[in-house]
């Protein structure tokens, strides 16, 4: 069983049910949905389709709905620009039907303020880079300084810098009602600056009694300022190294995806490594050596999840991008099962100790697997940030409890019924996992549950044969 989950955005290129079965099948398990394109009629029929392909039991695909975010997008072009060193490019904020050659307009009034003389605007993530040379109240002229393909709507940032827009627009807060409405798992919320948007939020969703997580995507250098706090706040994480590796320079965006993968799973909350893992299969069959690289270190650094964004969404082979992905983090995980479990520190808090106890003594005792019994999925996610080789099966009660857990690195999440007899609950997983084929007769297993003594429920790790 891969470890390291994966989460797919889904696109033209696979949304019909036929589709999404088969991105389920190929080891899709978690399915994002773009809230920059389409409409929503068009996500109501993909929310539909997986939710018919859970319905059947054999997945139980989680829905993480992407907010748009405040972007800077340049307007519209009568027709594509070759830039070249030395090219001077206009942008403005004034509003008028035509514009002169080599100037286009902005969506974001305030750039005007947010840039500076000598500033290093980047379209695409650094496709194209420019140098400031000239401000007016309505204008900002540049020098280009690495040329390229200017086309209508581009992403623009400021190098080292981050535009003081709101983290939540009025179409985030449209788009986040329609995925409360709609019963999505996930939200990612896109540039979060610090934690008062994650509150923010949290309260909206406590407001609609919606049982939804939200995800922080650190993007923006304020991000990494405020990196602790907004993890601390967040009930997971995604690094979306595109638009990070605009705002900060790129030889820190490893550095920062590896301090985060660290905090997260310290805190037990999961983190998704994002962008360009596999861009190059979005026109060829195969990958770089240096995407399966990419990929490689996500994996050996314990992240939760790794995402596939254009390969899956409008890639010409999305499925193949997908199984190359599994493959290749399947064969790692299986290289690191030989290298010793590094428990998380030691805490003062029971329900994490008690996770490190069971997976120490899973190693110890070269047990099968893992059970856990879980209501909210909190043990379940002690468990997983103990990076066990031994695998965890985690039983609950609750449709969307299972669906989270497909975030968690190394669950294997299953829905049952629970007894008022916690002995009868157990046995009952028990039963299953065999008639499953994931244990046999005799396989040494640890159980992570309540047991009911005398009156009271208590917390017990225990030892058992399947």
């Amino acid at each position: 069983m891969r470890r390291t989950k994966i989460v797919c955005t889904i696109g033209p290129a696979a949304c019909s049910y036929d589709q999404l079965l088969k991105l389920a099948d190929t080891g899709m398990d978690v399915a994002r949905l773009n809230m920059s394109h389409g409409d929503y009629d068009w996500h109501r029929k993909v929310i539909k389709a997986v939710k018919s392909i859970n319905e059947k039991g054999e997945h139980s695909i989680a829905i993480l709905l992407d907010t748009k975010g405040p972007e800077v997008r340049t307007g519209d072009l009568k027709e594509a620009i070759d830039l070249h060193p030395g090219d001077k490019f206009t942008f403005t904020v004034r509003s008028q039907p035509e514009y002169e050659d080599y100037t286009t307009e902005i969506n974001y009034d305030d750039f005007i303020n947010d840039v500076s003389v000598d500033d290093i605007i980047l379209i695409d993530g650094g496709m194209i880079s420019m140098k400031v040379v000239e401000k007016t109240d309505l204008d900002v002229i540049c020098e280009c300084v690495e040329g390229g393909n200017m086309g209508s709507r581009r992403h623009v940032h400021i190098k080292g810098k981050s535009a003081q827009l709101p983290s939540i627009t009025e179409k985030d807060w449209e788009d986040i009602h329609f995925g409360m409405d709609e019963g999505v798992d996930f939200i990612a919320l896109s540039f979060v600056k610090n934690a008062n948007v994650i509150h923010e939020l949290h309260k909206e969703i406590e407001k609609k009694e919606a049982s939804i997580d939200v995800i922080a995507k650190v993007e923006s250098i304020d991000a990494v300022e405020n990196l602790q706090e907004i993890l601390d706040a967040a009930d997971g994480a995604m690094v979306a190294r595109g638009d990070l590796g605009a705002e900060v320079p790129v030889a820190e965006v490893p550095l920062i995806q590896e301090r985060m993968v660290e905090i997260c799973r310290e805190q037990g909350k999961p983190v998704i490594v994002a962008t360009n893992m596999l861009e190059s299969m979005i026109v060829h069959p195969t990958p770089t050596r240096a995407e399966v690289t990419d990929i490689t270190f996500a994996v050996m650094q314990g992240s939760d999840a790794i995402m596939l964004s254009g390969e899956t969404a409008a890639g010409k082979y999305p499925f193949k991008a997908l199984d190359m992905m599994s493959s290749v983090a399947e064969r790692i995980e299986h290289e690191l099962k030989e290298h010793k479990v590094v428990l998380p520190p030691s805490s003062d808090e029971p329900k994490p100790e008690m996770a490190n106890s069971a997976a120490a003594i899973a190693s110890h005792l070269d047990a099968s697997a893992i059970l856990v019994f879980t209501r909210r999925g909190y043990m379940a996610a002690l468990l997983s940030r103990c990076r066990p080789h031994t695998s965890i099966y985690a039983f609950t009660n609750m449709s969307n409890v299972r669906r989270k857990l497909n975030l968690s690195w190394g669950v294997d999440p299953y829905r049952i019924q629970f007894s008022s007899d916690p002995e009868k609950t157990i046995q009952r997983a028990l039963t299953l996992m065999k008639e499953r084929g994931k244990l046999k007769d005799d396989d040494r297993v640890i159980v992570v549950s309540d047991i009911l003594a005398g009156d009271q429920m208590v917390e017990t790790i225990q030892v058992r044969t399947a």
